[in-house]
């Protein structure tokens, strides 16, 4: 059975473009992101870890380590990263797992027989300081990812881990939240003296709690 929501990140020591490693280590007690890519000198995977460089910083400002990984050789990383550098106009400053017996693939069930038989989808899972998987996305090789789309569900899980709120369609930081069906409206007028309005009775919108 593959990887839940919920689930622990499974740990492994890896070799990487910024030396070996031991996840749950590495991750300490903060947040991590853990991305797979098809394959080294490919055009999509070049463009996605050139924006993830120059996105390095609004992670860090979150406390969120960045790793990336795939199934070639540590000297092909290197050489690639040159290009990423190059074409990208990027720093790749984030760790590249060099993973070419696919042991760290497998583990996370990166490797889709029907899909790539010998390369990694693009998965991502982001994980919380618990150790615990968060969030899950796979796409297929052809379409790049929206990592805007990922620091929004950073903002969102670290937000609804502290309050108990949920977050609408499209919200992003600085937006109203959803108070969650187990707070009634006593415990609501305490936990967010903001206030809050009930568009129906389920549906309860307050200011963002940290803002």
């Amino acid at each position: 059975m593959g990887l839940r929501l919920g689930d622990e990140a499974p740990n492994f020591t890896a070799e990487t473009t910024e030396g070996t490693i031991n996840f749950h280590e590495w991750l300490g007690n903060g947040w991590g992101i853990l991305f797979s890519h098809p394959k080294d000198f490919t055009p999509v995977c070049t463009t996605e870890l050139g924006y993830m460089a120059k996105m390095k910083g609004e992670f860090d400002k979150r406390g969120v380590k960045i790793l990336a990984i795939s199934v070639d050789a540590l000297e092909s990383h290197r050489g690639w990263t040159k290009d990423i550098n190059e074409t990208q106009n990027c720093t790749v400053s984030y760790p590249l797992i060099a993973d070419p017996e696919k042991k760290v693939a497998t583990l996370y069930d990166m490797i889709h027989p029907n899909a790539l038989d010998n390369m990694t989808v693009r998965s991502v899972f982001v994980i919380g300081p618990d150790k615990k998987i968060k969030l899950m996305l796979t796409y297929p090789a052809s379409c790049g990812r929206n990592f805007d789309e990922l620091l929004r569900v950073v903002d969102s899980l670290q937000l609804t881990a502290k309050y108990k709120v949920a977050t609408p369609v499209n919200w992003k930081d600085g937006q109203e939240c959803i108070i969650t069906p187990a707070v009634n409206d006593a415990e609501a007028k305490t936990l967010f003296p903001k206030g809050f309005k009930a568009v129906k009775p389920y549906l309860r919108l307050t200011p963002q709690p940290n803002k």
